[in-house]
């Protein structure tokens, strides 16, 4: 029986590693990388990214996407496997589990940080908030060496 992975993802090395580990320990199940742009972190930052936008405007998932999906991608076709992403728009951990829950998701792989200073501190852990209100198993993956 296939079951359904969830990868949520940013454009760090926590969440490489938990894509790598998704794609090797579960090699026969459908996964989907999720990337969540949350509008606060944008404010942040100054002006709202081009995800922010896209997702505002009403475009689909498939109309905005992240350059480091091409990296998903790569790192899939290693492992000659192929995954499906997505792009929401939420404060990530309840973007996270709310996708979760829409979609069926079987289980939640993720790394176990990935913003890091002042986001970090204003946002708190994404890893943390997830696995606290998660009704499915949730691994997180350490960081590397």
């Amino acid at each position: 029986m296939t079951r359904h992975l969830l990868v949520p993802m940013d454009d760090s090395e926590p969440s490489r590693a938990a894509l790598e580990h998704a794609l090797s320990i579960f090699p026969h199940d459908e996964i989907t990388v999720l990337h969540a742009v949350d509008e606060l972190e944008a404010g942040y930052a100054g002006e709202p990214s081009a995800a922010t936008a896209a997702v505002n405007e009403g475009d689909e998932s498939d109309e905005f996407e992240p350059e480091f999906f091409a990296t998903v991608r790569s790192m899939a076709a290693e492992y000659d496997r192929s995954v499906e992403t997505a792009v929401v728009e939420g404060t990530s951990a309840a973007a996270i589990l709310e996708f979760a829950r829409e979609e069926g998701v079987d289980q939640i792989v993720m790394g176990s940080e990935g913003r890091s200073g002042v986001s970090r501190m204003l946002l708190g852990s994404i890893a943390e908030g997830v696995a606290r209100r998660s009704t499915v198993p949730v691994t997180i993956v350490p960081r590397g060496e």
